[in-house]
């Protein structure tokens, strides 16, 4: 059974999960990302005929969440925040230090800004690995992104 079968017949039982409910296609597109890391570009034709969609309308929300990733993702994402709280405390210092130390992983490290982490006391503020760390410095990203998971939270 090839692959792209598997994860058809996987995508269809996702849609017959949420079948009938409103508001569906949601729930539908993070039950695929949880399961695959990323919106196959195949399964928006399917989640569009089993909801009774164009893959325009498909497309147009999955292009329109930057939470939904088209492309398998790096293999840790540094959520960093660019809320005014955390830009205030440095956090414009923190980005730039990250996106460089990123860049120099080779690829196995990807930054995203997102807006607002609710650690706003504690800025400047990132999530890494789903810890949410605060008080961050530059000194301090690059080496969590250099040496994953040894610091405890903040």
């Amino acid at each position: 059974m090839s692959e792209s079968r598997d994860t058809s017949q996987s995508i269809d039982e996702i849609c017959e999960r949420h079948n009938g409910k409103p508001g569906a296609l949601l729930p539908i597109l993070h039950d695929v990302q949880g399961q695959y890391g990323f919106i196959p570009r195949h399964s928006v034709a399917e989640i569009a005929t089993n909801l009774n969609l164009t893959r325009a309308e498909v497309d147009g929300v999955v292009s329109f969440y930057s939470d939904f990733k088209t492309s398998l993702p790096a293999r840790r994402v540094i959520k960093i925040c660019r809320a005014e709280a955390c830009q205030a405390s440095g956090g414009r210092d923190i980005w730039n230090a990250a996106v460089v130390a990123a860049a120099a992983s080779g690829g196995s490290v990807e930054v995203e800004a997102v807006y607002c982490l609710g650690n706003c006391a504690c800025g400047p503020s990132a999530q890494i690995d789903d810890r949410t760390l605060g008080r961050l410095d530059e000194e301090r990203i690059v080496a969590l992104i250099a040496a994953p998971g040894r610091e405890g939270d903040a």
